[in-house]
């Protein structure tokens, strides 16, 4: 695994799961959003970029559910790095348990001068951490 691609565990909490005993589809969704500020984090801190006056901003979520997590679970999140260009980035998300794959997806998104409140170029920072990685 390159440093495009970083793993990070997820727990699974009781108020995850649905009627069914298994975890909500809804709660991947918050996992993606989780797991997309950890692994920028590792480049570019948020809270600097804040300070920048920077911002990433979601503009595109693709979830398949494949199969049911349950409580009893240890899933692993497989976050990639697809691109970070000009003015978008796109990170692919995989969550297994061991060989069986349950749940894929994508998040798209670009990059925000927050003075301006206006779609700014990608920070050089993660351009150049991304290059770095290729």
């Amino acid at each position: 695994m390159n440093s495009r691609t970083m793993e990070f565990p997820i727990k699974i909490r009781a108020y995850e799961i649905d009627a069914m005993g298994v975890v909500s589809n809804t709660h991947y969704v918050r996992w993606f959003e989780d797991l997309r500020h950890e692994f920028l984090d590792r480049y570019y801190r948020y809270s600097d970029m804040i300070a920048d006056g920077l911002s990433y901003v979601l503009m595109h979520t693709e979830v398949d559910y494949l199969k049911p997590l349950f409580l009893s679970d240890d899933p692993i999140a497989k976050c990639t790095i697809v691109k970070i260009e000009k003015f978008r980035w796109e990170i692919s998300i995989e969550i297994r348990c061991g060989e069986n794959i349950h749940c894929v997806g994508l998040q798209k998104g670009c990059f925000i001068n927050l003075n301006r409140n206006f779609p700014t170029r990608a920070p050089q920072k993660l351009v150049d951490a991304f290059i770095d990685c290729e």
